[in-house]
């Protein structure tokens, strides 16, 4: 392949890729009243929690916790046999 017939083909497509790239953005410019993008129609992820919500869940997580915690006093269930 000729290098120099490369590279000419290449600064050919750049001059293509601008002017289209200038048209397109003159049509943006034109339309005006049209957002240039559409903002995202919901954010992911999770949702965050107001204060309320958090004192119950904390309240439920220390009460799991503490019932955790406790030593069992009761046989486990697959031990009579």
């Amino acid at each position: 392949m000729d290098l120099y017939k490369a590279i000419q083909d290449l600064y050919a497509e750049k001059e293509k890729l601008e002017r289209i790239i200038a048209s397109l953005e003159e049509l943006q410019r034109t339309a005006g009243s049209l957002p240039a993008m559409p903002k995202p129609a919901k954010r992911r992820g999770r949702k965050s929690m107001n204060p309320s919500e958090r004192q119950e869940v904390s309240e439920r997580m220390r009460k799991y916790w503490a019932g955790r915690r406790q030593p069992k006093q009761q046989e486990p269930s697959g031990a009579s046999g």
